[in-house]
């Protein structure tokens, strides 16, 4: 057997053995998420945001800090704040994540058209994030949930920079990538996200795309929705009723 022979077995071992490592991981996590029950297949989620429902309270935005005990300053949901004016001027802010609501500030154009916009990952379907990480941390589970294996994680932050949503944030604890996960704790119990649970008007709501009965699904498939960014063909499972076109 020759030397070359030798490195390509070797390599081979140390791909399959990383390969193993990882599934374990992931099932080990899966166990202590109480899914040893739970059917991968009957699932496919996905989320509606009804822009044109929202307030701006921000108490989706408490809901998710408080659930998944998110560190000061940083955020896994968000309210932005679109006010558009003559000429298409547009003035967007989010002051703290929009948690605490919206300041009445005065501008120095006349607004025509203002609305509140929550956002989060999308959970895309073609997920830059899980294409650039470089020690395959950073995947999506086959309910199509885009998740981040704390364990495997480098915190080379190569994912946060990819993502064209601005979802992701590193850690100031861990140190490792962090974003939203649908609350996967709670979806794989049967409940619905906090910050679904949180919002007074029911501007977001949570379905699986599997029931047919499911009323997120019949909203999708039969009123006009939209995703952000479409250019980008990241095909998010994050959707939006009422999107205005200066929304990005």
């Amino acid at each position: 057997m020759g030397k070359e022979t030798t490195r390509r077995g070797f390599m081979e071992a140390v791909a399959t053995t990383a390969l193993a490592i990882t599934l374990g991981r992931r099932a080990g996590l899966a166990a202590q998420a109480g899914l040893s029950e739970y059917n991968w297949e009957d699932y496919s989620y996905v989320y509606l945001v009804d822009v044109s429902t929202c307030i701006g309270c921000g108490m989706c935005v408490q809901a998710c800090q408080k659930e998944n005990r998110v560190p000061d300053g940083f955020f896994r949901t968000w309210v932005e704040r679109y006010r558009i004016g003559e000429g298409g001027r547009v003035e967007v802010d989010s002051p703290n994540g929009g948690m605490n609501g919206f300041p009445a500030n005065i501008l120095d154009f006349k607004v025509t058209k203002g609305l509140f916009v929550p956002k989060l990952c999308n959970h895309c379907k073609n997920t830059p994030c899980t294409q650039v990480c470089p020690v395959g941390a950073s995947y999506t589970t086959r309910d199509g949930v885009v998740l981040v294996d704390d364990k495997r994680c480098i915190g080379c932050g190569y994912c946060v920079q990819a993502c064209p949503y601005g979802s992701r944030y590193l850690h100031p604890v861990s140190h490792v990538a962090d974003k939203c996960t649908w609350c996967y704790h709670r979806i794989t119990r049967g409940l619905k996200p906090a910050c679904v649970m949180a919002c007074p008007v029911g501007a977001r709501a949570f379905g699986n795309m599997k029931n047919l009965q499911d009323p997120v699904r019949k909203t999708i498939a039969t009123q006009p929705v939209l995703v952000l960014q479409p250019e980008l063909l990241t095909r998010p499972n994050c959707y939006y009723k009422g999107l205005d076109k200066e929304v990005r």
